[in-house]
């Protein structure tokens, strides 16, 4: 109770300080203050740390405070942190029931299937980011279909245009399965309009959890959280540089004649350049005493300063949606567990939630030829049967239990349906309901579903 009331007296203190200073600064003398009783505060946000939402937002909305309580917060159970995020995230909506629903008919984002990564950036520059806030509409040009699905499945392939080379706003790491910002995009004279249009897309993903067919290098989740990168980040894009880095760290270079200045040559546009790691750098040598300095700022100049209008680009749009303050909560894991979910398929998670109607229970032959048949798929193909069932290619963090439908969380379903010779499986996007023929051999339900899989993943009508 104590705790309590004395939190409430420093909140508004705090709030009398802010008064006399400019909008967004914090004021020295509070400043002061929470280094003064930083063992006390410490203990309070230990005890209760949902006490920063509370009372102590102040730590949210200053970096500089926020650093000295960080620790306790990233020691929670990330689940705790999520419902955290979420809950204030969304405690600005008039109406937090209505979130997730269509707004009205005029609000509709139309797109065009064909020309879908510059049609949605109209549409969404377009929009009032409030109303996007309130729900989110997609309907396809020629198409009938829309709900929950379509805007599944319109996140699923606008993320995975964002990475395609043709905009060249992001470039392969080195392993293949990564993406980091393209410090040539400029030949796209719009690429720092896209930088933004993505990272709204990504925020509004993040907002209304959503998830993305893409994942960033650990450098970019990074400058997403602003957390300074290291020369271990440089390993995503050039691993022999990394390594070169790593070796004059572990070594002393004082006698080995490297001839090193805090200046280095760097590609623009496939000319070689001599930048200036700082003021005068050219003629600054590196030494043992300052070899960590170098390798810091060559790794700031390789992963920010070259890619940093692109960052900021990125960042105006994703903040639209995401205030750095909330997403602050998280690591570089954690963000990409929140964007993209689990990146494999556990399926005895997926059986254990899945949930059967219309005359189907997990003991019916049909059923155990269906999960037979599950376990022989590829990993792509049960990525395929997820995106035809439930419109997206992930899996959120938490596993099956946290997929969610039209209304909120939704399982899983499969539905019977009755046979007729070559009758596809067909599916309902919205509540994640795989209607499933009574086939009367696993042969035939095989080649069914493998035909449904292949031809059928893409599109959405009435029917």
């Amino acid at each position: 109770m104590t705790a309590n009331r004395l939190s409430a007296v420093i909140q508004a203190f705090y709030m009398c300080c802010s008064c006399q200073m400019p909008q967004g600064m914090t004021s020295p003398r509070f400043i002061e203050f929470v280094c003064k009783h930083d063992e006390v505060l410490k203990c309070f946000v230990t005890r209760n740390p949902k006490i920063i939402f509370d009372h102590f937002h102040f730590l949210l909305e200053c970096p500089e405070l926020m650093s000295r309580f960080m620790h306790i917060i990233k020691a929670q159970p990330f689940k705790e942190r999520c419902e955290w995020f979420y809950e204030h995230l969304l405690a600005g909506q008039p109406d937090t029931d209505m979130v997730h629903r269509p707004v009205g008919e005029n609000d509709i984002l139309l797109v065009h299937r064909d020309s879908i990564f510059r049609s949605s950036c109209e549409v969404v520059f377009k929009s009032n980011s409030e109303k996007l806030k309130q729900g989110i509409a997609v309907r396809f040009h020629g198409e009938e279909g829309m709900g929950q699905g379509v805007v599944r499945e319109w996140f699923d392939i606008l993320s995975s245009e964002i990475i395609n080379p043709d905009y060249a706003l992001f470039t392969q790491s080195a392993d293949g399965t990564t993406f980091q910002p393209n410090s040539n995009s400029s030949v796209n004279p719009d690429h720092l309009n896209y930088f933004r249009f993505a990272g709204e897309i990504l925020g509004l993903a993040l907002y209304h959890r959503q998830l993305v067919n893409i994942y960033f290098t650990r450098s970019f989740y990074k400058h997403i959280l602003g957390i300074p990168v290291n020369y271990q980040d440089v390993a995503s894009i050039d691993p022999e540089y990394a390594k070169n880095l790593q070796w004059i760290l572990d070594n002393d270079i004082s006698d080995l004649g490297l001839e090193l200045t805090f200046s280095v040559e760097t590609d623009v546009f496939g000319a070689m350049e001599e930048v200036p790691l700082k003021p005068g750098g050219a003629s600054i040598v590196v030494t043992q005493e300052n070899k960590a300095e170098y390798v810091q700022l060559v790794t700031e100049l390789r992963m920010t300063r070259a890619i940093q209008p692109q960052i900021n680009g990125f960042l105006q749009g994703f903040h639209m949606f995401i205030p750095p303050s909330l997403i602050q909560l998280f690591d570089e894991f954690e963000l990409e567990l929140l964007l993209s979910g689990m990146p494999e398929i556990d399926v005895n998670d997926w059986i254990k939630n899945t949930e059967y109607t219309s005359g189907y229970d997990k003991e019916d032959q049909v059923i155990k030829w269906f999960w037979e048949i599950v376990q022989e798929l590829t990993q792509e193909e049960r990525v395929l049967l997820l995106q035809f069932v439930t419109g997206s290619s992930r899996v959120p963090h938490g596993g099956f239990a946290y997929i969610m439908g039209g209304s909120g969380l939704q399982n899983f379903t499969i539905a019977a349906v009755p046979y007729t010779s070559n009758l596809l499986p067909t599916s309902s996007t919205c509540i994640n309901m795989l209607k499933l023929p009574e086939y009367p051999s696993k042969d035939i339900l095989k080649d069914r579903l493998l035909v449904a899989l292949h031809c059928g993943s893409y599109g959405y009508t009435m029917a």
